[in-house]
């Protein structure tokens, strides 16, 4: 269990019911998959746009928007056990989303924080995957933020801020393990 505070995350389950009203206790309490099921926090979203594509063939296969903007060629990476190939994968995919998307909440971030994000800022993602200790697969995510021209507590100020905009990370938050680094 990870000390509660800034940043802490706590995992709970809803593992009795008393009088209808759930009791909430954290997972190492009650470890039974059968005995308790995740809370599940739901929230009502504004749907502007909506992307959709289609991919056949898995890791090894291909994806192509309904648009035909994208469409690209999938390989599996050698560290996964696939032979490699020339095509790109999900997790490069997810890195340029969620970097280019990054940019845009720091954007954001700045208009609201009055601190013009420079135009060369920048995001590298590196995402990674690999087998959890709970079973199945699962992925991590580091940024390291360029943010030119600004002084290391108002860069890091604009980076907060736009870790709770970005909807990667907040589609991420309590799932994946995500560091962020100012550079």
């Amino acid at each position: 269990m990870i000390p509660a505070g800034r940043g802490a995350i706590r995992v709970v389950r809803l593992c009795a019911w008393s009088r209808g009203e759930a009791i909430a206790a954290p997972f190492r309490d009650n470890p039974s998959r059968n005995a308790c099921r995740r809370k599940v926090h739901a929230m009502s979203i504004d749907v502007k746009y909506t992307a959709t594509a289609t991919a056949t063939g898995g890791r090894d296969g291909t994806a192509r928007s309904d648009d035909g903007r994208l469409e690209v060629k999938l390989s599996s990476p050698r560290e996964l056990g696939g032979a490699g190939g020339d095509g790109t994968n999900p997790e490069q995919m997810f890195a340029a989303g969620y970097s280019a998307c990054f940019i845009g909440a720091m954007k954001v971030a700045g208009m609201q924080l009055k601190i013009k994000v420079p135009d060369n800022a920048s995001v590298t993602a590196k995402v990674g995957i690999g087998p959890r200790s709970a079973g199945g697969f699962g992925i991590t995510a580091a940024l390291a933020v360029s943010l030119p021209g600004l002084d290391r507590d108002q860069a890091q100020k604009v980076v907060d801020t736009a870790h709770q905009i970005c909807p990667y990370s907040n589609a991420t938050r309590g799932n994946v393990d995500v560091k962020l680094t100012v550079v």
